[in-house]
């Protein structure tokens, strides 16, 4: 009996090895925790966007994610009231969001003009993109 007690543990060690060498672990991460630096999408959406001499240029209607990592910034240029808006992608580097602590508000600064924002490629909401 001993012998076979003896001889089973040595099966199962042996097997568990050769398992353990072939089997890949990976774990995912389910949860995690906002760090108080981090930014929430609605504090982004409508958010007014100034250039440097503190002129309003845009405002941010949504955003861009590419393969879970934000890639860009769609900001509404020229129109009133909606009409005759039309839309670029300004890249996340190009815009410093802030949050003023003192106004309990967030800010959004660009390094461009009207004209610039007016000039650069338009973006459509129209295929997979359509609202």
């Amino acid at each position: 009996m001993r012998r076979i007690l003896i001889a089973l543990a040595a099966t199962t060690m042996i097997v568990g090895a050769a398992a353990a060498q072939t089997a890949e672990t990976t774990t995912t991460e389910t949860f995690v925790t906002a760090k108080p630096t981090d930014v929430l999408s609605y504090n982004l959406v409508n958010l007014n966007v100034t250039n440097n001499a503190n002129e309003s240029i845009g405002e941010i209607k949504d955003l861009v994610l590419s393969e879970g990592q934000l890639t860009g910034y769609i900001v509404s240029v020229g129109g009133v009231l909606g009409m005759g808006e039309r839309y670029v992608i300004v890249s996340p580097k190009a815009v410093k969001i802030t949050y003023v602590e003192n106004d309990k508000k967030w800010t959004a600064v660009m390094d461009a003009t009207k004209d610039q924002l007016k000039a650069a490629p338009e973006f459509k909401y129209e295929g997979r993109w359509k609202r």
